[in-house]
């Protein structure tokens, strides 16, 4: 195993003061915990908007601290979700009396303990409403989750929720418009490396040469078939087929692409994969609104892609368009 830390047990400590020292105007940590917020923290009359994970998945959830998005993230150990008082932590911090929302991928130990951080602070007077994001339409269950994985169109959720928190929502009305996106959002991926945990010191799957996995997880979960290697082409129509088929799209309809690497896959072949994805969407008079290409939530190393489509409004679109400071979500 080749990595670039110091010790298997501290890359999550050592990762966060790293970022803290990278954007110290924009983050600190909680003293203490596995919490970073935005510096400001708590903005009065702000619905606090928290979200978080386990680690390995960078620039998600910390790089999107910031004006405009999330106010807290929760860092949990690699693959692995926060503890519900680290949790806790995170919500008492931003609440400023007008309620916190919890974003949370739908993976079963995050819906665990973030209900139960949700739980605690109610006991504690704080209101609490959260969304779980399950966007991934590859499988319905897997071996993290019950239902649908989250994935990189949690950033999206992200985006719009802050936005609507920052321009002063209730958190019933922030609630409502992340729960929007969330219907409106749809996910695949595909790996054709594996990646490995620095703690376990060897691959987590092993893929042929030859070989890709069609849906793998963010966590190494299996897919829904393993092929040989195909075409970026040809790796772009099976994941955008599945994807569209989720919500009935219709000549002029407007949309936001996603094309997210998970994190070894140079950027060559995301717009690679990206110019067939355009082009299917033209073909079928769909309008891409904005497009995005990168790494927005990665798998530590592991090779291979995501493909989400955003299904637009009016109203997402504005939200979608309104500034921040977040430093992993500045325009390209």
């Amino acid at each position: 195993m080749k990595k670039i830390i110091n010790d298997p047990d501290q890359v999550v400590d050592d990762m966060m003061e790293g970022m803290v020292a990278a954007y110290p105007n924009q983050i600190r940590r909680l003293s203490d915990t596995t919490v970073l917020v935005r510096n400001d923290v708590p903005i009065d009359k702000k619905v606090g908007i928290v979200s978080g994970g386990g680690s390995g998945h960078e620039p998600a959830h910390a790089g999107y601290i910031g004006k405009g998005m999330l106010d807290a993230a929760v860092v949990g150990e690699v693959f692995t979700s926060p503890t519900p008082d680290q949790i806790l932590a995170a919500i008492k911090a931003v609440n400023s009396g007008a309620g916190v929302l919890l974003i949370i991928k739908n993976y079963t130990g995050d819906v665990l303990n973030f209900e139960m951080a949700a739980e605690l602070a109610e006991a504690e007077g704080i209101q609490v409403e959260k969304v779980i994001v399950d966007d991934d339409v590859a499988v319905e269950d897997s071996s993290f989750t019950t239902g649908r994985r989250g994935i990189a169109g949690t950033v999206f959720v992200h985006k719009i929720a802050g936005a609507k928190a920052e321009e002063g929502g209730t958190l019933e009305e922030v609630k409502a418009i992340a729960d929007k996106t969330v219907a409106h959002v749809h996910s695949m991926g595909m790996a054709i490396s594996p990646c490995t945990i620095p703690a376990a010191g060897k691959p987590s799957f092993q893929l042929g040469e030859d070989e890709m996995e069609i849906g793998m997880g963010i966590h190494g979960e299996p897919g829904i078939a393993r092929e040989p290697i195909g075409t970026a082409k040809e790796i772009a129509t099976i994941l955008l087929d599945k994807i569209l088929r989720e919500t009935q799209y219709k000549k002029s309809d407007e949309v936001v692409v996603m094309v997210n690497g998970l994190g070894s896959t140079p950027e060559m072949e995301l717009f690679i994969v990206n110019k067939t994805v355009q082009e299917i969407l033209r073909h079928k008079g769909i309008h891409v609104y904005k497009t995005y290409v990168g790494h927005y939530m990665t798998a530590l190393e592991m090779g291979g892609c995501s493909v989400t489509v955003l299904k637009l409004d009016d109203e997402l679109q504005s939200l979608l368009d309104a500034p921040s400071d977040a430093p992993n979500f500045l325009e390209r």
